[in-house]
């Protein structure tokens, strides 16, 4: 199993930081067959092999993503596509 923890700060309004999350959640969803649920302030998804959290805090969103066996071999393509995400949607 491998792990991805990406930290993004920001300076959004909560809305707008839960809209951005969103945005996220939607093109992780698009491109790797996830599904998503709001708890809260915590965005959770799943799929086989992928699970993960997007908490919204004040000034930062933190994202960890647990994938199994076969996903792990993709982790570091995944990571980089995922940072480059979060940096553009988060950014003020």
């Amino acid at each position: 199993m491998a792990d991805i923890s990406i930290i993004q700060q920001h300076t959004l309004t909560q809305p707008a930081a839960r809209a951005a999350a969103q945005k996220v959640a939607d093109k992780l969803a698009s491109d790797y067959g996830l599904q998503c649920r709001w708890e809260g302030d915590v965005l959770r998804f799943e799929r086989s092999g992928v699970e993960g959290v997007l908490a919204l805090e004040q000034s930062q969103a933190a994202l960890r993503i647990k994938l199994g066996f076969m996903m792990s071999a993709f982790a570091p393509a995944i990571e980089q596509k995922v940072a480059e995400s979060m940096r553009k949607t988060f950014a003020a």
